[in-house]
Protein backbone atom coordinates (compact mmCIF):
# COMPACT_ATOMS: atom_id res chain seq x y z
CA UNK A 1 0.00 0.00 0.00
CA UNK A 2 2.98 2.44 0.63
CA UNK A 3 4.48 1.50 -2.77
CA UNK A 4 1.45 2.45 -4.22
CA UNK A 5 0.82 5.51 -2.54
CA UNK A 6 4.31 6.42 -3.46
CA UNK A 7 4.09 5.70 -6.99
CA UNK A 8 1.07 8.08 -7.05
CA UNK A 9 3.36 11.33 -5.80
CA UNK A 10 6.15 10.22 -7.98
CA UNK A 11 3.85 10.99 -10.94
CA UNK A 12 1.65 13.67 -9.86
CA UNK A 13 1.71 16.64 -11.78
CA UNK A 14 2.47 19.99 -9.38
CA UNK A 15 0.27 22.96 -10.12
CA UNK A 16 1.65 26.43 -9.91
CA UNK A 17 0.33 29.87 -9.53
CA UNK A 18 1.63 33.05 -10.76
CA UNK A 19 2.59 36.27 -8.82
CA UNK A 20 -0.32 39.22 -9.50
CA UNK A 21 0.55 42.33 -11.61
CA UNK A 22 1.36 44.98 -9.12
CA UNK A 23 -0.74 47.71 -9.01
CA UNK A 24 0.04 49.76 -5.79
CA UNK A 25 0.59 53.15 -6.22
CA UNK A 26 2.89 55.53 -4.54
CA UNK A 27 0.47 56.59 -1.98
CA UNK A 28 -3.09 55.45 -0.73
CA UNK A 29 -2.93 53.04 -3.80
CA UNK A 30 -3.24 56.37 -6.48
CA UNK A 31 -0.53 56.37 -9.28
CA UNK A 32 2.30 59.27 -9.69
CA UNK A 33 0.29 60.96 -12.78
CA UNK A 34 -2.97 60.43 -10.56
CA UNK A 35 -1.39 62.26 -7.70
CA UNK A 36 -0.18 65.23 -10.02
CA UNK A 37 -3.50 65.82 -11.65
CA UNK A 38 -5.26 65.64 -8.15
CA UNK A 39 -2.58 68.09 -6.54
CA UNK A 40 -3.80 70.33 -9.52
CA UNK A 41 -6.95 70.00 -8.43
CA UNK A 42 -6.84 70.62 -5.33
CA UNK A 43 -4.64 73.33 -5.93
CA UNK A 44 -7.01 75.55 -8.07
CA UNK A 45 -9.63 74.77 -6.05
CA UNK A 46 -8.41 75.88 -2.91
CA UNK A 47 -7.07 78.99 -4.30
CA UNK A 48 -10.10 80.01 -5.90
CA UNK A 49 -11.77 79.73 -2.41
CA UNK A 50 -9.41 82.48 -1.03
CA UNK A 51 -10.11 84.43 -3.82
CA UNK A 52 -14.06 84.82 -2.96
CA UNK A 53 -16.54 85.10 -5.11
CA UNK A 54 -17.22 82.91 -8.22
CA UNK A 55 -14.02 82.47 -9.53
CA UNK A 56 -14.73 78.45 -8.01
CA UNK A 57 -17.25 78.38 -10.76
CA UNK A 58 -14.93 79.95 -12.99
CA UNK A 59 -12.07 77.79 -12.27
CA UNK A 60 -14.54 74.74 -12.10
CA UNK A 61 -13.03 73.27 -15.90
CA UNK A 62 -9.64 73.09 -14.82
CA UNK A 63 -10.19 71.35 -11.66
CA UNK A 64 -12.90 69.38 -12.67
CA UNK A 65 -10.97 68.08 -15.85
CA UNK A 66 -8.50 67.14 -13.84
CA UNK A 67 -10.20 65.92 -11.06
CA UNK A 68 -11.84 63.35 -14.28
CA UNK A 69 -8.61 62.54 -15.51
CA UNK A 70 -7.27 60.98 -12.36
CA UNK A 71 -10.47 59.09 -11.46
CA UNK A 72 -12.57 58.34 -14.65
CA UNK A 73 -11.13 54.70 -16.05
CA UNK A 74 -10.88 54.15 -20.01
CA UNK A 75 -9.79 50.98 -20.96
CA UNK A 76 -8.31 49.99 -18.03
CA UNK A 77 -6.72 53.09 -17.25
CA UNK A 78 -7.61 56.22 -16.07
CA UNK A 79 -7.56 59.00 -18.07
CA UNK A 80 -4.42 60.62 -17.63
CA UNK A 81 -2.65 57.56 -17.97
CA UNK A 82 -3.33 57.74 -21.64
CA UNK A 83 -2.41 61.48 -22.20
CA UNK A 84 1.49 60.59 -22.66
CA UNK A 85 0.40 57.80 -24.84
CA UNK A 86 -1.83 59.77 -26.93
CA UNK A 87 0.73 62.49 -27.26
CA UNK A 88 3.40 60.61 -28.08
CA UNK A 89 1.33 58.98 -30.85
CA UNK A 90 0.42 61.90 -32.03
CA UNK A 91 3.69 63.24 -32.09
CA UNK A 92 4.51 60.21 -34.41
CA UNK A 93 1.96 60.72 -36.74
CA UNK A 94 3.17 64.70 -37.57
CA UNK A 95 6.63 63.50 -37.99
CA UNK A 96 5.69 60.77 -40.30
CA UNK A 97 7.18 57.80 -37.84
CA UNK A 98 3.97 55.84 -39.00
CA UNK A 99 5.05 55.25 -42.31
CA UNK A 100 8.04 53.28 -43.85
CA UNK A 101 8.72 52.93 -47.01
CA UNK A 102 11.98 51.29 -47.96
CA UNK A 103 14.24 53.51 -50.43
CA UNK A 104 14.95 50.87 -53.48
CA UNK A 105 17.11 53.38 -55.46
CA UNK A 106 19.42 54.04 -51.83
CA UNK A 107 20.33 50.87 -50.28
CA UNK A 108 20.79 50.76 -46.68
CA UNK A 109 24.17 50.92 -45.50
CA UNK A 110 26.09 47.35 -45.64
CA UNK A 111 25.39 44.93 -42.44
CA UNK A 112 22.34 46.72 -41.27
CA UNK A 113 19.02 44.39 -41.07
CA UNK A 114 17.06 47.00 -43.06
CA UNK A 115 14.42 46.86 -40.37
CA UNK A 116 11.70 49.90 -39.86
CA UNK A 117 11.54 52.10 -36.60
CA UNK A 118 13.62 51.70 -33.60
CA UNK A 119 14.79 48.50 -35.54
CA UNK A 120 17.02 50.34 -38.24
CA UNK A 121 20.17 50.85 -36.09
CA UNK A 122 20.77 47.01 -36.09
CA UNK A 123 23.91 45.79 -37.13
CA UNK A 124 24.78 41.92 -38.46
CA UNK A 125 27.79 40.60 -37.66
CA UNK A 126 28.89 37.19 -38.63
CA UNK A 127 30.93 34.94 -36.26
CA UNK A 128 34.06 33.77 -38.01
CA UNK A 129 34.66 30.37 -35.98
CA UNK A 130 30.74 29.09 -35.69
CA UNK A 131 29.23 31.07 -38.58
CA UNK A 132 26.45 32.38 -36.11
CA UNK A 133 24.92 35.60 -37.33
CA UNK A 134 25.20 37.69 -34.29
CA UNK A 135 22.56 41.22 -33.74
CA UNK A 136 24.18 44.45 -32.23
CA UNK A 137 22.16 47.18 -30.90
CA UNK A 138 24.39 49.76 -30.86
CA UNK A 139 21.90 51.87 -28.88
CA UNK A 140 21.30 49.60 -26.22
CA UNK A 141 25.21 47.79 -26.30
CA UNK A 142 23.42 44.18 -27.01
CA UNK A 143 24.49 41.53 -29.05
CA UNK A 144 21.97 38.67 -29.89
CA UNK A 145 22.08 34.85 -31.15
CA UNK A 146 19.45 32.56 -31.87
CA UNK A 147 18.80 28.76 -32.01
CA UNK A 148 16.07 26.90 -32.91
CA UNK A 149 14.86 24.02 -30.12
CA UNK A 150 12.83 21.01 -31.01
CA UNK A 151 11.14 18.85 -28.11
CA UNK A 152 8.23 16.37 -28.01
CA UNK A 153 4.71 17.40 -27.75
CA UNK A 154 4.10 18.68 -24.17
CA UNK A 155 0.58 17.46 -23.98
CA UNK A 156 0.69 14.01 -24.85
CA UNK A 157 3.64 13.24 -22.45
CA UNK A 158 2.56 11.07 -19.16
CA UNK A 159 2.49 13.38 -15.72
CA UNK A 160 5.29 12.37 -14.31
CA UNK A 161 7.67 13.06 -17.76
CA UNK A 162 5.74 16.47 -17.94
CA UNK A 163 6.63 17.40 -14.11
CA UNK A 164 10.35 16.46 -14.96
CA UNK A 165 10.45 18.57 -18.06
CA UNK A 166 8.74 21.49 -15.84
CA UNK A 167 11.19 21.06 -13.85
CA UNK A 168 14.10 20.66 -15.82
CA UNK A 169 12.90 23.42 -18.12
CA UNK A 170 13.72 25.66 -14.64
CA UNK A 171 16.71 24.74 -14.43
CA UNK A 172 17.70 25.83 -18.02
CA UNK A 173 16.01 29.73 -16.72
CA UNK A 174 18.32 29.05 -13.48
CA UNK A 175 21.53 29.17 -15.31
CA UNK A 176 20.54 32.28 -17.07
CA UNK A 177 19.98 34.00 -14.06
CA UNK A 178 23.12 33.03 -12.42
CA UNK A 179 25.11 34.57 -15.08
CA UNK A 180 25.26 38.37 -14.74
CA UNK A 181 26.20 39.07 -18.26
CA UNK A 182 22.92 38.08 -19.68
CA UNK A 183 20.31 40.60 -21.08
CA UNK A 184 17.53 38.97 -21.54
CA UNK A 185 16.08 35.88 -23.09
CA UNK A 186 13.27 35.29 -25.65
CA UNK A 187 11.21 32.29 -26.24
CA UNK A 188 9.44 32.62 -29.38
CA UNK A 189 7.17 29.96 -30.56
CA UNK A 190 5.44 30.99 -34.05
CA UNK A 191 3.19 28.83 -36.40
CA UNK A 192 4.24 29.42 -39.94
CA UNK A 193 2.51 27.61 -43.32
CA UNK A 194 3.83 24.27 -44.49
CA UNK A 195 6.02 24.29 -47.33
CA UNK A 196 5.57 20.62 -47.44
CA UNK A 197 9.06 19.97 -47.57
CA UNK A 198 9.00 18.02 -44.10
CA UNK A 199 6.41 15.41 -45.88
CA UNK A 200 8.71 15.46 -48.88
CA UNK A 201 12.28 14.50 -46.96
CA UNK A 202 9.75 12.08 -44.93
CA UNK A 203 9.05 10.15 -48.43
CA UNK A 204 12.35 10.71 -49.60
CA UNK A 205 14.02 9.07 -46.32
CA UNK A 206 11.61 6.23 -46.09
CA UNK A 207 9.52 5.97 -48.82
CA UNK A 208 9.88 2.93 -51.74
CA UNK A 209 9.03 5.64 -55.11
CA UNK A 210 8.87 2.80 -57.30
CA UNK A 211 6.95 5.10 -59.99
CA UNK A 212 4.20 2.30 -59.29
CA UNK A 213 0.65 3.70 -58.90
CA UNK A 214 0.28 3.64 -55.29
CA UNK A 215 4.12 5.81 -55.41
CA UNK A 216 2.57 8.61 -57.72
CA UNK A 217 -0.73 8.54 -55.64
CA UNK A 218 1.46 9.51 -52.86
CA UNK A 219 3.24 11.58 -54.13
CA UNK A 220 0.68 13.86 -55.53
CA UNK A 221 -1.18 13.79 -52.20
CA UNK A 222 2.32 15.21 -50.45
CA UNK A 223 2.18 17.77 -53.33
CA UNK A 224 -1.38 18.83 -52.84
CA UNK A 225 -1.72 19.03 -48.67
CA UNK A 226 1.52 19.66 -47.68
CA UNK A 227 1.50 23.43 -48.08
CA UNK A 228 -1.99 23.30 -47.04
CA UNK A 229 -0.77 22.62 -43.57
CA UNK A 230 0.70 24.61 -40.49
CA UNK A 231 3.87 23.77 -38.50
CA UNK A 232 5.14 25.53 -34.97
CA UNK A 233 8.75 26.36 -34.42
CA UNK A 234 10.44 27.28 -31.48
CA UNK A 235 12.99 29.78 -31.46
CA UNK A 236 15.13 30.88 -28.15
CA UNK A 237 17.27 33.67 -28.57
CA UNK A 238 20.12 35.17 -26.54
CA UNK A 239 21.05 38.42 -25.30
CA UNK A 240 24.81 39.40 -24.26
CA UNK A 241 24.29 42.82 -22.27
CA UNK A 242 27.71 44.57 -23.49
CA UNK A 243 28.22 46.44 -20.61
CA UNK A 244 27.89 44.53 -17.96
CA UNK A 245 30.53 42.46 -19.75
CA UNK A 246 32.62 45.05 -20.36
CA UNK A 247 36.16 43.39 -18.57
CA UNK A 248 35.31 39.89 -19.62
CA UNK A 249 34.93 41.59 -23.64
CA UNK A 250 38.14 43.59 -23.13
CA UNK A 251 39.89 40.36 -22.11
CA UNK A 252 38.82 38.72 -25.42
CA UNK A 253 40.35 41.02 -27.40
CA UNK A 254 37.63 43.75 -27.61
CA UNK A 255 35.30 45.53 -29.50
CA UNK A 256 32.39 42.98 -31.42
CA UNK A 257 35.16 40.49 -31.35
CA UNK A 258 35.97 40.30 -28.03
CA UNK A 259 32.46 39.91 -27.49
CA UNK A 260 31.36 37.50 -29.83
CA UNK A 261 33.50 35.59 -28.05
CA UNK A 262 32.29 36.17 -24.39
CA UNK A 263 28.69 35.58 -25.91
CA UNK A 264 29.94 32.01 -27.65
CA UNK A 265 30.61 31.45 -23.83
CA UNK A 266 26.89 32.13 -23.02
CA UNK A 267 25.90 30.41 -25.93
CA UNK A 268 27.62 26.59 -24.89
CA UNK A 269 26.36 26.95 -21.43
CA UNK A 270 22.92 27.57 -22.89
CA UNK A 271 23.26 24.47 -25.29
CA UNK A 272 24.16 22.41 -22.37
CA UNK A 273 21.32 23.45 -20.34
CA UNK A 274 19.09 22.68 -23.54
CA UNK A 275 19.89 19.42 -24.06
CA UNK A 276 19.77 18.56 -20.21
CA UNK A 277 16.49 19.26 -19.93
CA UNK A 278 16.15 16.74 -23.33
CA UNK A 279 15.87 19.58 -25.47
CA UNK A 280 17.50 19.23 -29.50
CA UNK A 281 18.84 22.77 -29.92
CA UNK A 282 19.94 22.82 -33.62
CA UNK A 283 22.93 24.89 -35.07
CA UNK A 284 22.76 28.40 -34.14
CA UNK A 285 21.24 30.10 -37.04
CA UNK A 286 23.50 31.76 -40.03
CA UNK A 287 22.73 34.97 -41.52
CA UNK A 288 20.40 33.22 -44.38
CA UNK A 289 18.38 31.83 -41.74
CA UNK A 290 17.88 34.46 -40.25
CA UNK A 291 16.58 36.99 -43.18
CA UNK A 292 14.03 34.21 -44.00
CA UNK A 293 12.50 34.24 -40.38
CA UNK A 294 12.11 38.26 -40.67
CA UNK A 295 10.87 37.99 -44.58
CA UNK A 296 8.22 35.67 -43.19
CA UNK A 297 7.14 37.59 -40.30
CA UNK A 298 6.64 40.82 -42.94
CA UNK A 299 5.44 39.06 -45.75
CA UNK A 300 3.86 36.27 -44.71
CA UNK A 301 2.70 35.31 -48.08
CA UNK A 302 6.52 34.39 -49.46
CA UNK A 303 7.53 32.40 -46.44
CA UNK A 304 6.52 28.83 -48.38
CA UNK A 305 8.11 30.12 -51.06
CA UNK A 306 11.03 30.94 -49.35
CA UNK A 307 11.85 27.50 -47.73
CA UNK A 308 11.41 25.39 -50.28
CA UNK A 309 13.69 27.76 -53.08
CA UNK A 310 16.99 27.11 -50.90
CA UNK A 311 18.78 30.05 -51.38
CA UNK A 312 16.50 32.66 -52.40
CA UNK A 313 15.81 36.16 -49.78
CA UNK A 314 19.05 35.01 -47.23
CA UNK A 315 20.69 38.40 -47.53
CA UNK A 316 19.48 40.10 -44.45
CA UNK A 317 20.25 43.50 -46.49
CA UNK A 318 17.04 42.70 -48.38
CA UNK A 319 15.23 40.97 -45.59
CA UNK A 320 13.66 43.83 -44.34
CA UNK A 321 9.53 44.87 -45.37
CA UNK A 322 9.21 47.34 -48.28
CA UNK A 323 6.31 49.10 -46.78
CA UNK A 324 4.48 49.18 -43.33
CA UNK A 325 1.48 51.33 -42.32
CA UNK A 326 1.25 51.57 -38.50
CA UNK A 327 -2.41 52.50 -37.03
CA UNK A 328 -3.81 53.14 -33.25
CA UNK A 329 -3.99 49.35 -32.74
CA UNK A 330 -3.05 47.93 -35.97
CA UNK A 331 0.10 47.28 -38.08
CA UNK A 332 0.41 46.43 -41.99
CA UNK A 333 3.45 45.07 -43.82
CA UNK A 334 3.98 43.87 -47.35
CA UNK A 335 1.13 41.20 -47.58
CA UNK A 336 -0.54 41.31 -43.81
CA UNK A 337 -2.37 42.71 -41.33
CA UNK A 338 -1.01 42.49 -37.54
CA UNK A 339 -2.00 42.84 -34.30
CA UNK A 340 -0.36 42.68 -31.05
CA UNK A 341 -1.59 41.70 -27.49
CA UNK A 342 -0.35 42.12 -24.36
CA UNK A 343 -0.86 39.10 -21.73
CA UNK A 344 -1.74 41.44 -18.70
CA UNK A 345 -2.23 38.97 -16.39
CA UNK A 346 -1.52 35.59 -15.96
CA UNK A 347 -3.68 33.25 -13.93
CA UNK A 348 -4.16 33.92 -10.64
CA UNK A 349 -5.29 30.93 -9.61
CA UNK A 350 -3.49 27.33 -9.39
CA UNK A 351 -2.88 26.06 -13.06
CA UNK A 352 -0.93 23.10 -14.43
CA UNK A 353 2.04 23.50 -16.96
CA UNK A 354 0.04 23.19 -20.13
CA UNK A 355 -2.15 25.85 -19.41
CA UNK A 356 -1.28 27.87 -22.19
CA UNK A 357 -2.43 24.89 -24.72
CA UNK A 358 -5.47 26.96 -25.90
CA UNK A 359 -3.21 29.63 -27.05
CA UNK A 360 -0.64 27.39 -28.64
CA UNK A 361 -2.47 24.76 -30.49
CA UNK A 362 -5.14 26.99 -31.83
CA UNK A 363 -5.35 25.70 -35.46
CA UNK A 364 -5.92 28.00 -38.33
CA UNK A 365 -4.03 31.46 -36.96
CA UNK A 366 -1.20 32.59 -38.09
CA UNK A 367 0.27 33.68 -34.61
CA UNK A 368 3.66 34.35 -32.87
CA UNK A 369 3.99 33.96 -28.89
CA UNK A 370 7.04 35.70 -26.90
CA UNK A 371 7.97 35.48 -23.79
CA UNK A 372 10.43 37.99 -22.86
CA UNK A 373 12.85 36.88 -19.54
CA UNK A 374 14.62 39.63 -17.79
CA UNK A 375 17.00 38.27 -15.51
CA UNK A 376 17.53 40.32 -12.29
CA UNK A 377 21.01 40.02 -10.34
CA UNK A 378 20.34 38.36 -6.32
CA UNK A 379 21.26 41.52 -4.87
CA UNK A 380 19.26 43.73 -7.24
CA UNK A 381 16.18 41.55 -7.05
CA UNK A 382 16.72 41.32 -2.72
CA UNK A 383 16.72 45.16 -2.58
CA UNK A 384 13.71 45.65 -4.44
CA UNK A 385 12.00 42.97 -2.54
CA UNK A 386 12.94 44.72 0.52
CA UNK A 387 11.93 48.60 -1.15
CA UNK A 388 8.33 46.57 -1.80
CA UNK A 389 8.00 45.47 1.36
CA UNK A 390 8.53 48.75 2.78
CA UNK A 391 6.60 50.14 0.97
CA UNK A 392 3.58 48.36 1.54
CA UNK A 393 3.86 48.26 5.36
CA UNK A 394 3.70 52.06 5.05
CA UNK A 395 0.79 52.07 2.42
CA UNK A 396 -0.72 49.84 5.29
CA UNK A 397 -0.40 52.30 8.27
CA UNK A 398 -1.13 55.00 6.17
CA UNK A 399 -4.56 53.35 5.11
CA UNK A 400 -5.35 52.33 8.57
CA UNK A 401 -4.50 56.27 9.66
CA UNK A 402 -6.87 57.90 7.20
CA UNK A 403 -9.87 54.86 8.15
CA UNK A 404 -9.41 52.85 4.15
CA UNK A 405 -9.82 49.41 4.30
CA UNK A 406 -7.18 47.41 2.81
CA UNK A 407 -8.97 45.05 0.31
CA UNK A 408 -7.63 41.23 -1.12
CA UNK A 409 -6.31 42.55 -3.79
CA UNK A 410 -3.45 44.43 -1.60
CA UNK A 411 -3.38 41.41 0.37
CA UNK A 412 -2.73 39.35 -2.23
CA UNK A 413 0.11 41.37 -3.73
CA UNK A 414 1.83 41.64 -0.48
CA UNK A 415 1.99 37.77 0.00
CA UNK A 416 3.11 37.53 -3.66
CA UNK A 417 6.23 39.68 -2.32
CA UNK A 418 6.54 37.44 0.61
CA UNK A 419 6.44 34.46 -1.40
CA UNK A 420 9.24 35.42 -3.90
CA UNK A 421 11.66 36.57 -0.65
CA UNK A 422 11.53 33.02 0.10
CA UNK A 423 11.90 31.51 -3.47
CA UNK A 424 15.20 34.24 -3.53
CA UNK A 425 16.35 32.76 -0.01
CA UNK A 426 16.02 29.16 -1.19
CA UNK A 427 17.93 29.93 -4.37
CA UNK A 428 15.77 30.44 -7.03
CA UNK A 429 16.68 33.23 -9.59
CA UNK A 430 14.85 36.00 -10.13
CA UNK A 431 12.93 36.46 -13.54
CA UNK A 432 10.81 39.75 -14.78
CA UNK A 433 8.35 37.93 -17.38
CA UNK A 434 6.60 39.91 -20.29
CA UNK A 435 4.46 38.28 -22.52
CA UNK A 436 3.14 39.29 -25.96
CA UNK A 437 1.06 38.05 -28.71
CA UNK A 438 1.58 38.57 -32.59
CA UNK A 439 -1.61 37.69 -34.78
CA UNK A 440 -1.21 38.02 -38.79
CA UNK A 441 -3.86 37.57 -41.14
CA UNK A 442 -4.67 38.75 -45.04
CA UNK A 443 -7.06 41.37 -44.32
CA UNK A 444 -8.12 43.67 -41.48
CA UNK A 445 -11.62 41.54 -41.05
CA UNK A 446 -9.95 38.12 -41.05
CA UNK A 447 -7.38 39.79 -38.52
CA UNK A 448 -9.76 40.88 -35.96
CA UNK A 449 -11.53 37.43 -36.31
CA UNK A 450 -8.42 35.94 -35.42
CA UNK A 451 -7.61 38.27 -32.65
CA UNK A 452 -10.94 37.56 -31.34
CA UNK A 453 -10.06 33.78 -31.61
CA UNK A 454 -7.17 34.24 -30.18
CA UNK A 455 -8.84 36.49 -26.82
CA UNK A 456 -11.47 33.55 -25.95
CA UNK A 457 -8.05 30.88 -26.34
CA UNK A 458 -6.87 32.68 -23.81
CA UNK A 459 -9.48 32.83 -21.58
CA UNK A 460 -9.53 29.42 -21.52
CA UNK A 461 -6.03 29.86 -20.65
CA UNK A 462 -7.05 31.84 -17.39
CA UNK A 463 -4.78 34.79 -18.69
CA UNK A 464 -5.92 38.18 -19.78
CA UNK A 465 -4.99 39.87 -22.76
CA UNK A 466 -4.95 43.86 -23.54
CA UNK A 467 -4.48 45.16 -27.53
CA UNK A 468 -1.80 47.04 -27.15
CA UNK A 469 -2.37 50.89 -28.85
CA UNK A 470 -0.06 53.11 -30.21
CA UNK A 471 3.13 51.13 -30.23
CA UNK A 472 1.89 48.24 -32.42
CA UNK A 473 5.19 48.59 -34.75
CA UNK A 474 7.74 48.38 -31.72
CA UNK A 475 5.29 45.82 -30.18
CA UNK A 476 5.69 43.66 -33.50
CA UNK A 477 9.14 43.99 -33.78
CA UNK A 478 9.35 42.49 -29.53
CA UNK A 479 6.45 39.77 -30.18
CA UNK A 480 7.24 38.42 -34.21
CA UNK A 481 10.95 38.72 -34.13
CA UNK A 482 13.73 36.95 -32.87
CA UNK A 483 16.07 39.94 -31.55
CA UNK A 484 15.21 40.34 -28.09
CA UNK A 485 13.69 43.64 -28.19
CA UNK A 486 11.61 45.17 -25.32
CA UNK A 487 8.83 47.66 -25.34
Amino acid sequence: MASTASTRTEFELSAVKFSRLTKRGIILGLSLPQVIALSVAVAVFIASLYTGGPAALYTSPIWGTATALAWVPIGGRKLVEWVPITLHWVLRQALRQTRYRRRVAKPRPAGTLALPGDAAPLRQYDDPETGTVMVHDPHGQTLTALVEVTHPSFILLDPGEQERRVHAWGRVLSTACRSTRIARLQVLERTVPDSGSGLAQWWAEHGNDDDSWVARTYRELIDRAGPAGERHISTISLSLDMRAAARAIRTAGGSLKGAAVVLRQEMETLTTALRTADLKPTDWYTAGQLAVMLRSAYDPAIAATLERSGEIGQDLATAGPVAVEETWDQLRSDSAHHAVLWISEWPRSLVYPGFLAPVLLSSGIRRAFTLLCDPIRSDQAARDIRKKKTEYISDAAQRQKVGQIEDAQQSAEYQDVLQQEADLTSGHGVLRYTGLLAVSATTAVELEAAVSAIEQAAIQASCETRRLVGQQAQAFVAAALPLCRGI
